[in-house]
């Protein structure tokens, strides 16, 4: 076996032997689940399963639009090496479709990787690229079995590009990896839990394009007890449509002699649960992924969503499932990159944009007021934050006349 079969062969067996169905795998402690995972019918789940396209593109679209900005002791740096990095990481690749591809790796893998190019020495990179998990192996893969749990960071990992195998150094890349209890190396497909409902709906759709295929019901018949050799039948088709005119939607007229009857095929109650496991797999798909249906420009025909409810599940997938991710982003950067490279920045992503995690002005006037009557703030402390100027007598605070002052021992003082 060669390098090239030992490193990127898909049919590894597992610990515990395989089955007789060599698409099945017995799944062993120190498996990879994510490579394992490939080997299943449904492997390329974003081409395959429209819901996963449309879920993984809601996400790393909303995730590119949040700002991601260097700070130097709170303060923004708007200039200077690391600045222009993440503004132009490559000549092929802006700050957008950085974090897009990223986060679309993160969301379809389980991890994401980052290496700093070719020419890279050491210190500082100049550039950053983005590389397919697919096709990266580590050193640990190549060694018959070599335990890597102990401390978790292979020296090296290979890259094949397809045309060559591409060592790369631990310190040369940035692995942005989420928790896999099956390999502490790797990240894990994120849709291993949903393999079964994943390959139930791809079977479901085959089998309602199935359906439609054939349920190509006539637009109308004509009978006739004679026996109608096939060019009489033509012969009064044709003689029909040059009267009556051709029939419309696609359809045609069925001939029918001898006495033959026609009837139509409904659904059985078997063919109709497709469309309830359908419906069963797209909210479990969404669950995944944590966006609420809303988000998704679904909505539930028995439940009327307002405009209330709408911003509110908009709002909730950008703080329990964008803000998240953004912030295990953010810990994995200082760690391997600012931390790493002796770097005194940080990078953080500016959410104050984001008109999901905005409140409305009507709820901020009154949230402002009720905190200037309760001596919270003052009038000149509410004009600072909204950008305004200030008041000469904006910074004494007007007790409501409501308001009634009491002495320590709780009674009220005298005026």
């Amino acid at each position: 076996m060669n390098i090239f079969q030992k490193l990127f062969n898909s049919k590894e067996k597992a610990a515990n032997g395989t089955c007789q169905d060599s698409k099945l795998t017995i799944l062993g402690n120190n498996d990879d689940f994510a490579n394992i995972y490939t080997e299943l019918p449904l492997g390329d789940t974003y081409r395959l399963n429209a819901w996963v396209n449309i879920a993984v593109n809601i996400l790393v679209r909303n995730i590119a639009r949040a700002d991601f900005t260097i700070k130097n002791d709170g303060e923004d740096v708007e200039h200077g090496h690391i600045y222009d990095l993440f503004r132009k990481p490559n000549p092929a690749l802006s700050r957008f479709d950085l974090w897009k591809e990223t986060a679309a790796w993160w969301h379809l893998e389980g991890e994401a990787f980052w290496w700093f190019g070719s020419g890279y020495s050491g210190g500082l990179p100049k550039e950053l690229f983005i590389l397919d998990p697919r096709k990266m192996r580590h050193e640990g893969e190549l060694s018959g079995g070599l335990d890597y749990g102990f401390r978790h960071i292979p020296r090296r990992w290979f890259y094949h590009s397809g045309a060559e195998l591409i060592p790369i150094l631990s310190d040369e890349i940035i692995h942005f990896r989420d928790w896999n209890p099956w390999n502490p190396i790797r990240g894990v497909n994120p849709l291993v839990s949903l393999a079964l409902e994943l390959e139930q709906d791809y079977f479901a759709n085959k089998a309602n394009s199935q359906l439609l295929k054939n349920n190509a019901i006539p637009q109308g018949i004509l009978k006739t007890e004679q026996t109608l050799r096939p060019e009489e039948a033509d012969q009064l088709e044709r003689l029909w449509e040059s009267k009556y005119g051709a029939v419309k939607a696609g359809r045609k007229i069925a001939v029918l002699g001898k006495g033959t009857n026609f009837e139509p095929l409904s659904f059985t109650p078997e063919v109709m649960k497709l469309f309830e496991l359908k419906r069963w797999n797209l909210y479990t798909v969404l669950a995944k992924f944590g966006i609420p249906p809303r988000v998704a420009n679904i909505s539930d025909k028995s439940t009327a969503l307002s405009g209330k409810d709408t911003a509110e599940q908009h709002s909730a997938f950008w703080k329990y499932t964008l803000i998240p991710t953004l912030k295990q982003f953010e810990q994995i950067l200082e760690s391997q990159f600012f931390i790493r490279l002796g770097i005194k920045e940080r990078g953080v992503f500016d959410l104050w944009d984001i008109p999901e995690l905005q409140e409305s002005e009507d709820a901020q006037s009154r949230r402002d007021i009720a905190e200037i009557n309760a001596g919270l703030k003052t009038i000149n402390d509410v004009l600072k934050e909204r950008g305004k100027e200030l008041k000469p007598w904006g910074d004494t605070w007007f007790r409501p006349k409501s308001l009634v002052p009491m002495n320590d021992g709780g009674a009220v003082n005298e005026e």
